[in-house]
């Protein structure tokens, strides 16, 4: 395991560095390093600047922050994919499968082209993509267990059903706006987009994606549990309804921050925990680290493509991870051998 984390550590610095080389302007890795150790605090007077002003600006305010963003966002859905999974015991979960993105989009597009929660000032994103995340994860649950049943068709079945709704909402609030160039702005932020990561844009993503990390991996003990059951974590000790309530807030609060910075990024949350779980098992206490490292480091490379494949022109990067998804869920479905948590498809 300490090998495997030091290896995607490495990996994931690697993969920041070529990441954030490639572009119309070729710098070398040297550069890039250079230029980031310059802008912390007492040392740049130990660094010769052999770098144009030009050079910097395109390092330091435009690409670096891009990439970091494209690693915190990685991380927060591969850790929420995780959540979902552990939460309703079902391997073909997230959050864009199940609707949740779909809600988080609905708040977020209020914000965007009508100001909703405009008091809330700079906040007012994240906090209408956490409402609208946590309204539809609440509707797809309670669609659920209608008939006192939560079996895992019936979830899927509800999640699709809460999603179409949804999406047709959030297509009816872009058809009713009156901005058109707001209109415009929304319909490329749904399919996903690293396209505005600024520094100031990296705090509130990056402090909820950690301490939601550290939270999930400290009740690493409950996850494994719930994956046995409802009755079988109650047996063992977990407080199962306290506990599901702590995992929708968590899936919520995730998904809402992370489709406000980045709009709906689709299969990132389905296709990293599985690739990890070949990789060292079920077990969470080891999951949970090593899917956010993994989902940081694919979500760098495919938005290089998106910003590369067509440059001058940039594709939404939930066109790439869609391309991969895809297929990655198809191939799960049919895969009959696969166990999830050991026990039960």
């Amino acid at each position: 395991m300490p090998l495997i984390i030091i290896s995607l550590l490495v990996g994931l610095v690697l993969s920041i560095t070529i990441a954030v080389t490639l572009g119309s302007v070729d710098i070398k890795p040297a550069t890039v390093w250079k230029i980031a150790l310059s802008q912390i605090p007492g040392m740049g007077q130990w660094i010769p600047v052999d770098w144009s002003k030009g050079e910097e600006t395109i390092i330091w305010d435009i690409r670096f922050p891009r990439v970091l963003l494209g690693a915190i966002v990685g991380a927060g859905l591969s850790v929420v994919g995780v959540a979902i999974q552990s939460l309703v015991r079902n391997s073909l979960a997230d959050p864009y499968i199940l609707g949740v993105s779909s809600g988080a989009s609905v708040g977020a597009t209020l914000v965007i082209l009508f100001g909703a929660f405009s008091m809330f000032g700079q906040f007012a994103l994240s906090l209408g993509a956490f409402a609208g995340a946590l309204l539809s994860i609440l509707l797809i649950f309670s669609l659920s267990r209608i008939g006192g049943q939560n079996s895992t068709v019936r979830l899927l079945m509800s999640g699709i059903a809460i999603s179409a709704i949804l999406s047709a909402v959030t297509s009816l609030i872009i058809f009713s706006a009156p901005n058109e160039h707001g209109i415009r702005s929304v319909l490329f932020w749904m399919s996903g987009s690293l396209a505005g990561g600024k520094w100031e844009y990296l705090t509130i993503p990056t402090l909820v994606v950690l301490i939601c990390l550290f939270v999930l991996m400290a009740q690493y003990r409950s996850l494994n549990a719930m994956l046995m059951g409802e009755e079988s974590a109650g047996t063992l000790g977990v407080n199962t309804v306290q506990f599901r309530k702590q995992l929708l807030m968590i899936t919520a609060l995730l998904t809402g921050v992370i489709v406000a910075i980045s709009g709906a990024i689709g299969f990132v949350g389905l296709m990293m925990p599985h690739i990890v779980r070949v990789v060292v098992g079920s077990d969470h206490r080891r999951v949970l680290p090593v899917s956010a490292l993994f989902g940081a480091i694919f979500l760098i490379w495919a938005d290089s493509i998106a910003r590369l494949a067509f440059a001058p022109e940039e594709l939404p990067i939930g066109i790439i991870t869609a391309l991969c998804g895809g297929p990655f869920f198809i191939w799960l479905m049919l895969r009959n051998s696969y166990s999830f948590g050991g026990s039960g498809r």
